[in-house]
């Protein structure tokens, strides 16, 4: 969703990006992070191979923001997440307040009590599917 939202924003109306893996590099530069060895067959092995961290950095979401409209966005994940960071998202919802050009919604909804599942009590998970379903009605009522 991050990569979409950066190269073609003009495709949606809304995006709702569910714990969105945004920060590629960074992420896969840390190697005390726990998931980030044993994905460097699927990334690359960005530290060591320049060749790999200039591919990954020329669609990572993150290090593409620019100064452009972009759609109404929802941004969700969990404190706890340990597959993607709270930190992650956060950042990048920071830099595309600064950057987009336009006054569409751009929300970041950090959950205080879940992990990279959201939540997960018995009922607990319907209040966060009503959140976004109202996200999208407010951004279909926006249109019409």
């Amino acid at each position: 969703m991050g990569y979409i939202a950066n190269e073609r924003p003009d495709l949606f109306l809304g995006i709702i990006a569910q714990v969105p893996f945004v920060d590629i590099c960074n992420t896969m530069l840390d190697e005390d992070l726990p998931l980030t060895v044993t994905e460097i067959p699927e990334w690359g092995d960005i530290k060591n191979d320049k060749k790999s961290f200039l591919y990954v950095k020329s669609y990572s979401p993150y290090d593409n923001v620019k100064k452009q409209n972009y759609p109404h966005m929802l941004v969700t994940g969990g404190i706890s997440d340990p597959r993607v960071t709270y930190w992650e998202m956060t950042k990048w919802v920071a830099k595309l307040r600064e950057n987009k050009t336009d006054n569409n919604l751009l929300l970041l909804h950090m959950n205080m009590t879940a992990g990279h599942s959201g939540a997960s009590g018995r009922f607990d998970y319907l209040k966060e599917i009503a959140m976004e379903y109202g996200f999208v009605l407010k951004i279909c009522k926006i249109l019409s």
